[in-house]
């Protein structure tokens, strides 16, 4: 009887490795074209993204781009009250100018997008000419690379496109 449980242990041992061997995942390969539907909905959700980041970049132009102290804060001296003041308006001027310009680059991504949405290349890998899936263009509908080709371009193995 103990020679029989040990027996079948040490099956059950030996199976296991081998079902975990087996596993299939089943990848969805998406590669059909977008419908015109898709399309237009890309197209409103980056119209609609493009007007908000506007508003917050002329809205940060106006605070971070203000012409002295006295038109920043209000106070009636131009003179900080500390001097430590002072460079903690120039780190807040230098943190509002990058996010400026992260702003803007994802402004030209998302122009760029309309305009391969309007050439009728909206979709497609600028790098493979595969289609991208639409679960990515669902989190970033401004991307031109399929994510294979983007990680490809970060690991150096094909050029970079500007």
């Amino acid at each position: 009887m103990k020679k029989k449980r040990k027996e079948t242990a040490a099956k059950k041992k030996t199976a296991q490795p081998a079902l975990k061997k087996n596993i299939v995942r089943k990848v969805v390969v998406d590669d059909t074209p977008l419908t015109a539907a898709e399309i237009e909905h890309f197209k409103q959700f980056l119209l609609e993204k493009r007007r908000e980041i506007l508003n917050s970049v002329q809205e940060m132009e106006d605070e971070a781009l203000k012409k002295s102290r006295l038109d920043a804060s209000g106070d009636l001296s131009s003179m900080p009250i500390h001097m430590a003041d002072l460079g903690t308006d120039n780190f807040q001027q230098e943190f509002s100018l990058g996010l400026l310009d992260s702003e803007r680059t994802l402004l030209r991504e998302i122009d760029d997008a309309l305009i391969r949405i309007e050439e009728g290349t909206y979709g497609i890998c600028q790098g493979s000419g595969k289609q991208i899936p639409r679960a990515r263009l669902e989190a970033q509908p401004w991307a031109r690379y399929g994510v294979e080709y983007a990680e490809m371009m970060e690991k150096g193995l094909v050029p970079k496109e500007e």
